[in-house]
């Protein structure tokens, strides 16, 4: 089931869904986060911030489970999602770093650190997911195609996921990853509940898809459809084709 939340800008979509995070966080302090990457949470990673700082909240028992990351990209590059992540939150709050989890891209056994990767996530159940969407529907990197039933996997990703990432890269899609290990959709579904983000004109087609479309793999975030507790968070541009 998805609940469909409106905000006029980015700003206010981020604050939107820091109320869900905060409702969580401050329920229960042993929380497990799933967190995602790209610029579309930086907004609520702020918010996060700013409320730990203020002495509001705290993160030092609970555990983090990012979504994906790029394979073959040093950890220490700018742009690892886990220097993402330690840049844009894990930096600037209590969080104990031994706790917060990303894939790992440097596996000499990518396929043996998939199987773990989903295993750790079956035993620690994530209270509240972050998502975006990416423009072709895809979440996490489950691109279009991905059945429903994957787990934790090697993904090749597609030139639109890729050119869409350029911008990360100096603008040269040549520098981005052709490869990814990204968290499969039956993980994603065991959240507890899970937060959607969606900002731009960009994303409008996609969203429409997911939530109007037929539940299918060539939007892989049609699945959320089936889901028990979904919010769908979007700026004015991405839920062009919403009702309000």
């Amino acid at each position: 089931m998805i609940v469909l939340k409106h905000a006029k800008t980015y700003e206010e979509m981020s604050k939107i869904a820091y109320s869900f995070v905060k409702e969580v966080v401050t329920t229960s302090p042993n929380a497990t986060l799933g967190l995602a990457t790209g610029s579309t949470p930086i907004g609520l990673y702020k918010e996060m911030i700013k409320d730990y700082q203020a002495g509001v909240v705290s993160y030092k028992n609970m555990l983090s489970i990012n979504l994906d990351e790029y394979v073959g990209l040093p950890v220490e590059h700018p742009e690892s999602y886990r220097s993402f992540m330690n840049n844009n939150l894990f930096n600037h709050i209590d969080i104990d770093k031994a706790n917060t989890n990303v894939p790992n891209g440097l596996a000499e056994d990518i396929e043996k650190a998939c199987k773990d990767y989903s295993a750790f996530i079956a035993s620690h159940p994530i209270d509240i997911q972050i998502l975006g969407i990416g423009g072709n529907g895809h979440i996490a990197f489950n691109e279009p195609g991905t059945p429903f039933d994957a787990i934790t996997h090697l993904v090749e990703l597609k030139e639109k996921t890729r050119q869409d990432n350029a911008r990360f890269f100096d603008g040269d899609i040549n520098k981005v990853p052709t490869h990814a290990v990204t968290m499969g959709l039956k993980d994603i579904m065991s959240a507890k509940q899970i937060i959607l983000l969606a900002s731009g004109a960009g994303k409008a087609e996609a969203v429409r898809d997911m939530v109007y479309g037929k539940m299918s793999p060539e939007c892989p975030a049609s699945i959320l459809q089936s889901h028990p507790n979904v919010i769908v968070i979007v700026d004015e541009a991405a839920g062009y084709y919403l009702k309000a």
